[in-house]
């Protein structure tokens, strides 16, 4: 597959980093909920064994603070890691509020950010003037728009149309949903797309013959119905 778009990977365990997917992996995103399912309990520790084993390659780690001194902190901390942590801050705190004093002061001391959990143009129009001249990610969560009943394409073309025209800033199509998100991704000119390991797995099928996969599909179902010992 000819890529257009750079791929990251959605939270994958330890062992699953280095392994092959039929693509370059050009980085890692992580998130406290993808830190849980891997059953990890130090935070700082196992944000280490992360960083030891991804070959320098971009890896944004998220703050779990909410409040502004404790995400400076926290942020502070994930930036003395390594030099390629992206550190991920929420576009708010939990009761609404806004993080632009919090993401104003971070970039100030020239830490990488992910500006993360982005449903909407004009939360990126609340930060743009803070943004703008820098190389930040902004990570819009074009699954969870799409599982509002809103079309994503449309909403995130929109947004990255508004990102190119009035920043440096990278636009990364998140939350994906199914492979072919990869494809759309694409087409409204993200700059990268992250997904988690069984969508990037199915990457390699893109192109299979129908009517072969159509036959494939029959026989599984004969063969499954067959070993269980259905009869009707």
């Amino acid at each position: 597959m000819n890529k257009k778009i750079n791929l990251y990977m959605d939270g994958p365990r330890l062992d699953q980093i280095n392994n092959s997917y039929g693509l370059e992996i050009d980085g890692y995103t992580f998130n406290p909920s993808l830190f849980k399912k891997n059953g990890a309990t130090d935070y700082i520790g196992y944000s280490k064994k992360i960083l030891e084993i991804c070959s320098g390659k971009p890896v944004s780690l998220e703050v779990f603070a909410d409040d502004h001194d404790g995400m400076i902190n926290q942020g502070k901390i994930l930036n003395n890691l390594a030099s390629n942590v992206f550190v991920k801050i929420p576009i708010s705190f939990t009761n609404g509020d806004t993080t632009s004093k919090v993401i104003h002061e971070l970039l100030n001391l020239g830490i990488k950010l992910n500006i993360t959990a982005i449903f909407t143009l004009e939360q990126i129009k609340n930060i743009i003037d803070i943004i703008k001249d820098s190389e930040s990610i902004l990570s819009v969560f074009a699954g969870r728009i799409y599982d509002c009943g809103v079309d994503a394409k449309e909403k995130v073309k929109e947004i990255n149309t508004f990102i190119k025209d009035n920043s440096k800033c990278k636009s990364l199509w998140a939350s994906t949903r199914m492979p072919f998100d990869y494809v759309t991704a694409i087409d409204v000119k993200s700059d990268i797309i992250t997904m988690q390991i069984s969508h990037i797995e199915k990457l390699k099928m893109f192109g299979t013959n129908l009517n072969d996969y159509s036959l494939k599909t029959v026989k599984q179902f004969y063969e499954d119905a067959k070993s269980s010992g259905f009869k009707i």
